[in-house]
């Protein structure tokens, strides 16, 4: 049997339901998928743990599966040694007690992270793959550093969130080329950190019309009143929101305009004249959608959707990703697309923080391609009974179980 590769999990803080949690633990106990409880192919050789609340289950949890706990990232990296002793990096920035600034965003450190584990890699001589929850950072010239930096060390790059691979109702993949007019994302929660899933939401799909991915040329953000008043003036298009709405299960009987107080809008203006939409309608509905308008005028539409309860059953998909790139070297999507979505979001939180302004971005001309299809993705409307068994409290599976 082939030894598993080595990763070592550099995080902000383990609590229960922290995304630490919903991606380490999948790694240490095994994957719930629809297809029932797979092995993972690689191992957590090592932490490294910011933050450690009343909370914390890393202690307990690296206990149970003989991980050791560094009390630094270039020791979670080294294995203790001198060079880096791992085959990949997670990079789970995301939770802790962790400053907010003027424009709401949390200022998590994930750039300082990157910068210890690159510095590892470059002192070695040797690359090897980072998987960065979320978006990179909360501004621009970070991002961009750390987008840079990982290429100049040699270290392939995944990055993003759960929504590119979770359930989809109905199976919606635009094909490769597909001439779209125009698409919204309806999302909800905070701007900084639901509103880059609502993001990537639209860019994983958008990013597959006709020409390939050209990059942003501006964006705004409207809130409150003003969303619904642009819709009235047809600044975007209300009968994609119905169609994403339409999608969405247990909403409110009133419709968004009396039902969500506080809505907020992105409009994102790309370099090739096309028009992308984020609809954020926080505590309106409780699930993602997406509805895009093709060049024949015809409506296309979906739900994302998210497994509600433990074990969050959409991040085993996005796990099962990441270990592919840390089993064969190849990031299972384009990080640019991440790259953009987070220059994206900045300019909007920007945007948003000036009275809505529009926000030239002459910086996010970004050029990509989408790959003609991710390795692993469910492909039925909900989860089915196995990627829904809990794993809090299960001990780790026998040796061998695949």
């Amino acid at each position: 049997m082939l030894q598993r590769k080595k990763i070592a999990a550099i995080l902000t803080v383990y609590r229960p339901n922290s995304h630490a949690d919903v991606i380490v633990t999948k790694f240490l106990k095994g994957i719930p998928s629809d297809e029932g409880r797979l092995r993972p192919r690689v191992e957590i050789a090592s932490l490294y743990v910011d933050q450690f609340p009343d909370s914390d289950i890393s202690r307990r949890l690296a206990a149970e599966h003989g991980v050791p706990i560094y009390d630094s990232i270039v020791g979670a990296l080294t294995l203790g040694g001198k060079e880096l002793a791992v085959d990949g990096v997670l990079l789970i920035g995301e939770h802790g007690d962790y400053a907010w600034n003027e424009k709401e965003q949390q200022l998590y450190p994930r750039k300082y992270f990157m910068q210890q584990i690159c510095a590892v890699m470059a002192t070695g001589g040797r690359g090897a793959p980072i998987f960065n929850d979320k978006h990179l950072s909360s501004n621009w010239h970070d991002a961009k550093w750390m987008f840079d930096r990982t290429a100049q060390v040699g270290a392939p790059l995944m990055a993003g969130s759960s929504l590119v691979s979770c359930w989809r109702d109905p199976w919606l993949e635009h094909p490769l080329g597909t001439p779209l007019r125009e698409a919204l994302a309806i999302g909800y929660a905070g701007l900084d950190s639901y509103g880059f899933h609502a993001l990537e939401t639209l860019q994983c799909m958008v990013e597959r019309r006709q020409g390939g991915e050209t990059g942003v040329a501006a964006v705004t953000c409207l809130e409150g009143p003003a969303v619904w008043e642009a819709a009235r003036q047809g600044a975007w298009p209300r009968d994609l929101a119905d169609a994403a709405l339409a999608r969405i299960p247990d909403q409110p009987a009133a419709p968004p305009e009396e039902g969500c107080p506080t809505p907020q809008l992105i409009a994102v203006e790309y370099r090739d004249g096309f028009k992308g939409y984020v609809l954020m309608l926080t505590e309106y509905v409780r699930q993602f959608g997406y509805a895009a308008r093709l060049a024949d005028e015809t409506v296309a539409s979906a739900l994302f959707y998210l497994a509600s309860a433990q074990p969050y059953a959409h991040f085993s998909y996005l796990c099962l990703n990441i270990e592919e790139m840390f089993v064969t070297g190849k990031p299972s999507y384009p990080a640019e697309r991440t790259l953009l979505t987070t220059g994206v979001l900045e300019a909007a939180i920007n945007s948003r923080y000036q009275g809505a302004a529009r926000v030239d971005t002459p910086h996010l001309g970004i050029a990509y391609h989408a790959p003609e299809a991710i390795p692993w993705r469910p492909r039925g409307a909900r989860p089915a009974p196995p990627s829904l068994e809990p794993l809090l409290s299960e001990p780790a599976f026998e040796p061998g179980r695949r």
